[in-house]
């Protein structure tokens, strides 16, 4: 058989999905899927919005549509950034297959083999996956509560030979995490990143999910800065505020990327699914975005507070992490010597399962710590969880 290409080499699975099939027993907790929970989809008001289409929208749903998206959503999603003051009539949108896909987008237009790229450490998987698969080098950066760490974000910057192209971010309700950026940190990211001869990637799905007025005021985007001192990608998705299956996400960027990106976007997929477009923009053209995150803010902060509780009841004291103020996850770290698989393993054998550290670490190295997410999980299940997960990390710290 004909060898595989060096970029399919490259790829490593990821541990999340590895786990989902274990996360389908009906004896187990899951805190692995950084998912919404299948009951807090808005079914019935996606059914409503279907049956008032006129045959003629619907028709056009079944159909391929512009590569960009389709007008009518593009509009939408314009005037909801709007509302959050992005600079949409000064740069350009394409609608795309998720968040994911517009990470994969930029990483062709700006990414040649052996070019570098930095991530923060932990890092969302997908987009390490999206940069390993144009075979970049990937150099990390630490996190602490506040934010990617300065001094480190600029020794990357030191070694001339590296040159970085891209420089990705998730500043919002951080995925694995936790954390929202600070604003002084973002304002150190972007004044140190001014002038230099990369691109800033600003990743962010969980924007709208928010606990509290306080936290939203955190919530504003780097890419509302204007002029930008550094050109900025600006990402977002659906799949997180409606639903992953409409499979939709979007990029913001300047007319001259966003032309490059549709010529990406046509040798990917030619268009985004028409028929979820469709949908998606009479969800956002007649206001239902705004209640059902509401509802969903509620439902989340009072999980994660149950989450949070627990473990503060639970956790051996040499066990940290930060309470988030927004989003899906909670991240926590063991002591330097405790590996999180082998609490996995404990914890799974009676009953709760999460996602150990090393899958969102782009080197596949540290691994003493874990995500727990507590979207997916039901309420009433997210303490019997935590104490099985608490139980397994105690007996690993006698």
């Amino acid at each position: 058989m004909p060898s595989f290409s060096k970029c399919v080499q490259e790829m490593r699975t990821s541990e999340i999905r590895d786990l989902m099939s274990l996360a389908t027993r009906p004896d187990i907790i899951s805190f692995a899927g950084g998912m919404p929970n299948n009951d807090l989809f808005p079914v019935k008001e996606i059914d409503e919005i279907y049956n008032n289409l006129s045959d003629r929208e619907k028709k056009i749903g079944f159909q391929y549509g512009p590569t960009p998206g389709y007008p009518p959503l593009i509009e939408s999603v314009k005037e909801y950034l709007r509302t959050k003051n992005l600079p949409v009539d000064s740069n350009e949108l394409i609608i795309t297959a998720g968040s994911l896909q517009a990470i994969n987008i930029v990483a062709k237009l700006f990414i040649d083999p052996g070019d570098t790229v930095i991530t923060e450490n932990p890092c969302f998987i997908g987009g390490t996956s999206a940069f390993k698969s144009y075979q970049a080098n990937i150099e990390s950066v630490p996190l602490d509560a506040d934010g990617i760490i300065m001094d480190q974000l600029k020794r990357k910057f030191d070694d001339k030979s590296k040159n970085p192209r891209l420089v990705y971010l998730s500043p919002y309700f951080h995925n694995p995490a936790g954390i929202i950026y600070s604003e002084k940190r973002k304002m150190e990211v972007l004044h140190f990143l001014a002038g230099k001869d990369c691109v800033l990637i600003e990743d962010d799905p969980y924007n709208e999910l928010y606990f509290d007025e306080k936290s939203k005021q955190l919530t504003v985007p780097m890419k509302t800065i204007q002029p930008e001192p550094v050109p900025i990608c600006y990402i977002g998705s659906f799949s997180k505020i409606l639903g992953p299956g409409m499979r939709l996400g979007w990029l913001l960027a300047s007319p001259e990327i966003i032309s490059k990106a549709q010529l990406a976007k046509q040798s990917i997929d030619a268009c985004s699914s028409t028929f979820t477009q469709v949908l998606a923009n009479q969800f956002l053209a007649q206001g239902k975005l705004k209640s059902y995150v509401e509802n969903l803010r509620i439902i989340y902060a009072r999980r994660m507070k149950i989450m949070n509780d627990c473990l503060k009841a639970n956790m051996p004291p040499e066990v940290k992490w930060v309470e988030p103020k927004g989003g899906f996850y909670i991240w926590v770290e063991l002591p330097e010597n405790i590996d999180s698989l082998q609490i996995m393993k404990e914890s799974a054998a009676k009953g709760a399962i999460f996602v150990i550290g090393k899958t969102f670490d782009p080197h596949g190295v540290r691994n003493n710590c874990f995500r727990l997410a507590f979207s997916h999980t039901p309420e009433d299940k997210i303490e019997k969880g935590v104490k099985i997960v608490s139980e397994a990390v105690k007996a690993k710290l006698k």
